[in-house]
């Protein structure tokens, strides 16, 4: 049943013919330039093979002579093959520039492809940038109200400020601690932190 099977696509038929006919068919190298009307011999030699139909066979000798491979094969000099390889005459002159011309249309449309996908890539790398910069933009303001909450949290206090039981901040040098004032004792103060522990300060060391 496997030998059977039909070809799914171009690229398995011009396999396959390559394989039945390798006098005319190539699939490596420069290919040699076919027989005119060659599509009719192949149709009728592969008239009963099931594995191919008529229209798979003109849609892959399309593919085949469309081909950089082929058109580069199409130059002066070069003679046209028939499926066993028997040379049918040489190329005329206004097939050769139509190959040439079908070439160099088929390579600018592929440059002019890779340039546009080139230019979309581009594109879409500062896209991705972009939002790193939003974020980075973002992160100053958050800096920036730390910094002001700082100078908010370090007012000052005068004696005539503190009492006992008031909340206060002690200047401890890299920042300030939450603590209560237990005791005052002329310009001394002692406090008791957060955590429970109790210190002796000057009072220029307190903040509000």
């Amino acid at each position: 049943m496997e030998n059977t099977e039909k070809l799914k696509n171009s690229k398995e038929v011009i396999a396959y013919i390559a394989e039945c006919f390798p006098k005319c068919f190539t699939l490596e190298g420069e290919a040699k330039p076919l027989k005119i009307g060659i599509f009719q011999d192949l149709a009728e030699r592969l008239s009963e093979d099931p594995k191919v139909s008529k229209t798979q066979l003109r849609a892959a000798l399309r593919q085949y002579t469309s081909s950089w491979r082929y058109l580069h094969g199409v130059k002066p000099g070069a003679v046209r093959v028939d499926l066993d390889g028997n040379t049918c005459g040489e190329l005329e002159q206004e097939h050769v520039e139509h190959a040439q011309t079908a070439l160099a249309e088929s390579k600018a449309r592929v440059k002019a492809r890779r340039k546009e996908q080139q230019a979309k890539k581009g594109q879409d790398d500062k896209v991705k940038a972009k939002p790193k910069a939003k974020n980075n933009q973002t992160r100053k303001p958050k800096n920036s109200n730390r910094t002001s909450n700082k100078v908010a949290d370090t007012k000052p206090l005068t004696m005539d400020d503190l009492n006992v039981g008031k909340t206060v901040n002690v200047n401890m040098g890299k920042g300030n601690m939450s603590a209560t004032i237990v005791e005052i004792n002329k310009e001394e103060v002692r406090v008791q932190l957060v955590n429970g522990l109790q210190m002796v300060v000057k009072a220029e060391h307190l903040r509000a």
